[in-house]
Formats: C-alpha cells, structure tokens, sequence
C-alpha cells in the first residue's frame, strides 16, 4: 500500500471493529477527503459514521473533544496543517485537558489528522510544520509516522488511546512509495522510535517527510566519505522516546537533526537539549541541526530553497563528523 491507502485501510479497519469511531471532516464524506484518505468509507459504513463537517476547524475539534468526552471515539480531518490554527484553542484549552479538569473521570479519546509539510508546491498555509505548537502542550500526544506500515499501526493506536492524539501526516509521502501492509488490527507503539539505518560514526534524529531525505543523505556520506549514520526515526515527536535517542548519541558520540519546521524552538531543540542533558559525557562535537528557516513557508518558487533537501542533510553530515 502507499501510506494515504494504509490510512484508509486503517480508518476502514477502525470503523469495522468499534461502533463508537466515527470520521468527520470538511469533505471527508461523500468526496473522501481532499487527499481521498476517506475515499468509500461512508458508502461502508454509511452518513451517521463517516459525514461531512461545515467549514470550521473550530467546530469540527470542539464537537469531537464533546464526543470523545462522551464515550466515542472522533477520528477528524484537518484539510491541511495550515487550517488548524482557528481549532488551536479547542485543541491546546479544551482537548488537552479534559483528563486533568475532570480529575480522571472522563478520557478524551479523539484523534485530530492533519496533512503537513512542503514539497508539493501548495499554495500559501498548505505546507506548514507546526508540530512544535502542539508538541508544548501537556495532555496532547504527537504522532508523525513517515511510511505506510507505521502510519496505519500508529493510526489504529492513537484511536485506541484514551488520550488527545494529533496525527501528522506527511504529504509528500502519501504516494511516494509503497510498502507491505497487513490487513486487520495491528499496532505500532506510541512512543516508540524506530532505528531505520545503522551506523557507528553519527546518529541522525528525524520524522515524517523528512525520513527518506535523511536516509539518501546517510547512503551518499556512506559512499562518498566512509560516514556510517544511524538513521532513527523518531516518529513519536511527544512522548518522545528518550531510551532511543541516548543510546544512539551512547554509540555513535555525535548527533544531527533534521526537520523541515523553523529552526528556533522546534523539536529538534528539545531533542539537543535532551542530548546535553541526558548524553553530555558521550559526546564529540556538539550537536548539529538542519531545519527549515526562521520565515514563514515560501510560495512554490522557493519551495526548494527554504526545505532542508538531501545536499542540506549531508552537508550537516560531514559538519557533525568534521567537528
């Protein structure tokens, strides 16, 4: 399957097994989402499960946080990440901490699905990596699997999580390529991280869109310098998975993130930091980042030039080993 069929699978596998998920979103219904990733499901399961939403990202979250309050389980689509923002204070005032107001009573089991990221040449607010917003908020859960295998098993675990889960979904990859992807339930870990790529010399921390740049990057400082990186995929971004990240800073002794989100207060700064904090004495040179720049996402022209592409990564590459 690509990974926008591995979601489809996976909604179509959620919907089949409980009565209380439901699907909802602008145009998620009759014309399957703006990317099809809902494509068919209402035919299955019919206009009381999978239904269209008006043209409110506000009302769309704060219907799913009363549903979820409720006992259901709200699976919605946000068109894109660039669309969230007006659902912001539903997501990070309301969501996020029904568990704590209610002292426990009353979970909130819905999962917000946001296509994020460049590399389509979208128009303006359709590219945007904003995961740092919502990785700062305490009782939200940050999801960003970067292939079909691990976007259907991350998909069905964050509906089954009792807690808010919001679901990165690159869109450069949503047809990029294909992978063997089981039918029925399956799982994979929330907070867990993968390591994809071994190597002794660097460990590179990365996510989502990113991955298959990092990789190419690893494969070409491996030909082209002798530089052997250990590719970890994080793809949990909160909780992140902080065993994995110290024991590959233990092994290799230098560290390089990459995201495509603006450099300053991004994830990856509070992965250096865990570094420092956690694998100080195991370090050679100091931590190297490679990011999107301090300015909002350019038009498609510039598109290139702003996303940290496979020459960016290795450059950072020989950086970290050279330091």
């Amino acid at each position: 399957m690509t990974m926008i069929q591995a979601i489809q699978d996976g909604l179509y596998t959620a919907l089949a097994e409980d009565d209380g998920v439901l699907v909802f979103g602008e145009d998620v219904g009759q014309n399957g989402g703006v990317f099809r990733a809902t494509d068919g499901l209402q035919d299955a399961f019919g206009p009381r499960r999978v239904f269209d939403a008006p043209l409110s990202e506000s009302g769309i979250v704060g219907t799913a946080v009363g549903m979820a309050a409720a006992g259901l389980k709200p699976v919605v689509e946000i068109q894109f990440m660039g669309f969230i923002y007006p659902a912001f204070e539903q997501i990070v005032s309301h969501a996020a901490r029904v568990r704590t107001r209610t002292r426990g009573r009353h979970p909130a089991p819905l999962v917000i699905r946001a296509p994020y990221g460049g590399g389509i040449r979208a128009p303006e607010l359709h590219s945007d990596s904003s995961e740092a917003f919502f990785v700062h908020q305490p009782g939200l859960k940050v999801v960003a699997p970067s292939g079909p295998y691990d976007a259907k098993g991350l998909l069905l675990a964050a509906i089954d999580d009792p807690d808010p889960v919001v679901f990165l979904e690159p869109i450069r990859l949503y047809r990029a390529f294909k992978e063997e992807v089981p039918l029925g339930h399956y799982s994979v870990p929330i907070g867990k991280a993968k390591v994809v790529r071994e190597g002794g010399d660097l460990a590179m921390f990365v996510w989502g869109g990113m991955v298959p740049w990092a990789m190419e990057a690893a494969e070409k400082a491996a030909r082209q310098d002798g530089i052997e990186t250990r590719v970890v995929d994080l793809r949990t971004l909160f909780p992140l998975d902080v065993a994995t990240i110290v024991e590959s800073v233990e092994h290799t002794g230098r560290a390089i993130i990459v995201h495509e989100a603006p450099r300053t207060a991004g994830v990856g700064a509070e992965v250096a930091t865990l570094i420092q904090e956690r694998a100080f004495y195991s370090l050679e040179a100091p931590v190297v980042r490679v990011a999107g720049f301090d300015v909002p996402f350019p038009l498609f022209s510039l598109e290139d030039l702003y996303l940290p592409g496979v020459a960016r990564i290795l450059s950072g590459i020989r950086r970290a080993v050279a330091a």
